[in-house]
């Protein structure tokens, strides 16, 4: 669970950059997982500010778990996040019985790479 050090309720409207901070995703990722996800909706006040509820950041930190340290693609992260198994989460799957250092199992992790470089282009172009 991500850890706010601003002395806020637990159930407190965070902005992004708190988001960003406590979690370590960077805001850009966090914009664009906004447009991939569509479960994640932060409420938008004037001005486009984002303001994250509770259950906006556990989503967040699901999909970081998911992407970030399984070895999920979004698409792959999407169809576990639905509960609906795709032919990707289907692989992902086949690849967890393969020894850790085979390239079958290094691939959902350079795809994740390949995801989060993409969104930071987007982001800085």
């Amino acid at each position: 669970m991500a850890e706010f050090d601003d002395h806020k309720d637990e159930g407190a409207l965070r902005t992004i950059g708190e988001v960003a901070r406590a979690t370590g995703i960077k805001t850009h990722v966090l914009r664009y997982w906004e447009q991939q996800f569509p479960s994640l909706k932060p409420l938008k006040r004037s001005g486009g500010r984002r303001y994250y509820r509770a259950e906006d950041v556990a989503l967040v930190e699901r999909i970081n778990r998911l992407v970030n340290e399984e070895g999920y693609t979004l698409k792959g992260a999407k169809a576990a996040l639905r509960g609906v198994p795709d032919q990707q989460t289907a692989a992902q799957d086949a690849t967890i019985s393969t020894p850790a250092g085979s390239p079958a199992a290094l691939l959902p992790r350079l795809k994740s790479v390949r995801d989060e470089l993409r969104a930071a282009l987007e982001a800085a172009g």
